[in-house]
């Protein structure tokens, strides 16, 4: 099991990852509200700006401080 960093000591299993994606799209706005309103939103933010949104395999839907660029940068470094 590869854990990825996704910002202040945060990790998540690079098996269960779906997509990393920005926030800004209503689209994805909706999947956060969706998540929140199902209680499986899990904000490890730490009171900062999301900057990206991690959508796993189980429907967990994972609020970043660092930006998708960030998190797939960690991904591909853990892969090799």
């Amino acid at each position: 099991m590869q854990l990825i960093n996704i910002g202040y000591g945060n990790m998540v299993s690079s098996e269960r990852l779906v997509a990393v994606v920005s926030p800004d799209s209503a689209p994805i706005k909706r999947i956060i509200s969706d998540a929140k309103d199902r209680g499986l939103l899990i904000d490890a933010t730490y009171g900062r700006k999301t900057r990206s949104v991690i959508v796993t395999d189980s429907d967990h839907v994972i609020l970043s401080a660092i930006t998708p660029q960030a998190v797939g940068g960690h991904v591909e470094k853990e892969e090799n």
